[in-house]
């Protein structure tokens, strides 16, 4: 492949990288995993509104449009987190962040479960909101330069893994505590996601700064000490930090104006092609639907036939264990199969289970619990395509192509496209089912997912097994 005068890469490209069979580094693996570990209560938060929403409406007395809000504002309000995490990220550090951000969960989590009105809600949503959109961008960035490039799809896959957890997790919330009185059960559902941020903050402070935020700062000693911990061999964590400092070197002497400006003013056409390619991931994830089924499948499965709250509870249970099988077998695949592949596959999968549940829903209403069936494994088959590409390679992918002085940045642009098109599709859903209804409302996703298979294949590179600083010269082309 032409570098177009480009400096060679210091580490080999896959088409000339060392022999197979190279180890898994535990320690990275380790970062990682505590890092990810915070987008588990990212994930429990906007879930666990699918079921508490049925008590809330109930104790409360709040109406459709205030539930609606409720539960897609916070991906409204994380806007203002992400677009400030990568500017946090890079002056506190990234584990700094990521501690900030578990507080916050906390103080959400504690002030949800005290809630005695909608307006105490939506302010406890907005403070929950601030540690949910640090950890989501954090997170990305972090695992993807913790990691070295043989296992970079695995370890940057983790975070999915985690947020699905937790989405799993509230489903289970939601069906243990259904059976106390309805004005204690959806305030324990809140109150079980207080104890656990402080945890994981302690957690947190035990893992390594990011070598290349050490390296941003000047602290090349310190960067070498986590590359010699998180690399597969010593020679390759010599050679990763040549290229990290080669990389500070080059944003330095190219720093003639903000960071935003040259993302989004004046980028260089490198730069504009990876913002595109970022944007349009992150808007084609979430324009597929994926939080019209995770905020709002107990009124799928009633729409199909199914009556009480238990089975309805258990379905949402059953769907995100589903959910998170698969997206360990993105990880396992992501860094063999490569990222294109998979996405490609996702993609198409969403497109052609979203049309199926549509059509199980126009036609269900000759034998409900045929069509209660049809429409758990359609949101199943979902789930599974979803989670085996678009959900966790959307972050792995978006945090790996950005230059080194825009990541932060740049990982954050991508989420808050992403947070933005989840909270006008959560925000939404009641009131389009009531307009093209229900059934109409996943023949539209089927054919947002479409299109996203399309503008993968034509705009989305393959990136397996590259050095983030040689993913400058993929882009260049």
């Amino acid at each position: 492949m032409a570098h177009d005068g480009a400096a060679e890469p210091l580490l080999a490209s896959p088409t000339t990288a060392g022999k197979p069979g190279r180890s898994r580094n535990v320690y990275a693996f380790g970062c990682a995993t505590l890092a990810s570990m915070t987008t588990i209560l990212m994930g429990y938060n906007l879930a666990l509104m699918s079921g508490a929403q049925l008590f809330i409406r109930e104790d409360l007395g709040l109406s459709d449009a205030q539930i609606e809000v409720l539960a897609g504002s916070i991906n409204v309000f994380m806007l203002v987190s992400i677009l400030a995490a990568g500017w946090a990220a890079d002056v506190l550090g990234r584990r700094g962040t990521l501690v900030l951000a578990n507080a916050f969960l906390m103080v959400g989590a504690l002030a949800m479960s005290l809630g005695g009105s909608y307006a105490a809600l939506m302010a406890a949503r907005f403070v929950t909101s601030f540690g949910s959109g640090f950890a989501i961008v954090v997170t990305s960035v972090y695992n993807a330069e913790i990691s070295p490039p043989s296992t970079r799809g695995l370890l940057s896959s983790l975070l999915e893994i985690f947020i699905s957890l937790g989405l799993m997790l509230s489903y289970v919330s939601n069906y243990a505590f259904a059976g106390l009185p309805v004005h204690i059960g959806w305030r324990a559902m809140f109150a079980a996601g207080v104890l656990p941020p402080m945890l994981l903050a302690a957690g947190v402070l035990a893992m390594p700064e990011s070598p290349r935020w050490l390296a941003m700062r000047g602290r090349d000693g310190d960067a070498r000490a986590v590359l010699l911990r998180t690399s597969d061999t010593a020679a390759e964590a010599d050679l990763r930090l040549e290229e990290i400092k080669q990389a500070v070197k080059e944003a330095q002497l190219s720093e003639g104006g903000s960071v935003w400006s040259d993302l989004l003013v004046r980028p260089s056409p490198g730069v504009r092609r990876t913002v595109i390619c970022v944007a349009g991931l992150h808007f084609f994830q979430q324009a597929s639907g994926i939080d019209s089924l995770v905020l709002y499948s107990p009124l799928v499965f009633r729409k199909a036939g199914m009556s009480s709250n238990d089975a309805v509870l258990g379905a949402t249970v059953a769907w995100g264990v589903v959910k998170t099988c698969f997206i360990l077998v993105a990880t396992l695949l992501s860094d063999r199969l490569g990222r294109r592949p998979l996405l490609l596959a996702s993609a198409a999968g969403v497109a052609a289970s979203m049309a199926s549940l549509g059509i199980t829903l126009s036609v269900g209403a000759t034998s409900s619990a045929a069509s209660a069936t049809a429409s758990v494994v359609s949101v199943m088959a979902f789930m599974a395509a979803f989670s085996v590409g678009f959900g966790p390679l959307a972050a792995t992918y978006s945090a790996e192509i950005m230059p080194l002085r825009l990541r932060a940045q740049g990982v954050s642009l991508g989420v808050a496209a992403n947070r933005l098109t989840s909270g006008v599709v959560s925000m939404t859903f009641i009131s389009l089912a009531g307009w093209i209804t229900m059934p109409g409302c996943f023949f539209l996703y089927a054919g947002v997912g479409a299109a996203g298979c399309a503008f993968i294949y034509a705009r989305l590179p393959e990136t397996r097994g590259r050095s983030l600083e040689d993913m400058g010269a993929l882009f260049a082309k």
